[in-house]
């Protein structure tokens, strides 16, 4: 694990928050001055605990209003075969493989809940060595900011 001291744990979690800020602006914020942040950052960057600076969409704006994580277990000769057909599927956001009841958790977005329901029964269901699957509709979501923290906060 890279070394990381409370100056970079601070940047990552000013950055976290909001990835859009100006070192300027960052810099007035955690009290130092803006070229030591660009070059922190810079470095941040180099020894990839920043591996890109991005944005996130509000799905729910653009008609996204249902998102399911579906259970699925299949048969494991045919894993690549299964994922690759997942991720062909329109609303398919990420397919991770887990431990558990479950060989991979798939995340799809769908703008009703007549539209889940033919992802999930009349694409994935449909898909060679799938041997089962259980889904689940999100209700309600809440979410928290991953703070970086400085080891003076942690004792």
């Amino acid at each position: 694990m890279a070394k990381v001291d409370d100056l970079d744990l601070q940047i990552l979690s000013e950055l976290s928050n909001d990835a859009s800020i100006s070192v300027p602006r960052l810099s007035k914020k955690i009290d130092v001055n803006s070229s030591v942040v660009y070059s922190r950052i810079k470095r941040l960057v180099k020894r990839k605990l920043i591996e890109r600076f991005t944005i996130v969409v509000n799905d729910a704006e653009l008609g996204y209003d249902v998102k399911a994580l579906t259970g699925i277990n299949m048969n494991t000769k045919k894993r690549d075969h299964i994922i690759e057909e997942l991720f062909k599927i329109d609303g398919v956001r990420e397919v991770a493989e887990v431990t558990g009841r479950f060989d991979i958790l798939v995340t799809m977005y769908s703008k009703s809940l007549d539209q889940m329901h033919k992802l999930v029964s009349e694409k994935i269901g449909k898909i060679e060595g799938i041997q089962s699957s259980e889904s689940f509709i999100e209700m309600k979501s809440r979410t928290k900011a991953m703070p970086y923290m400085t080891s003076k906060g942690s004792d």
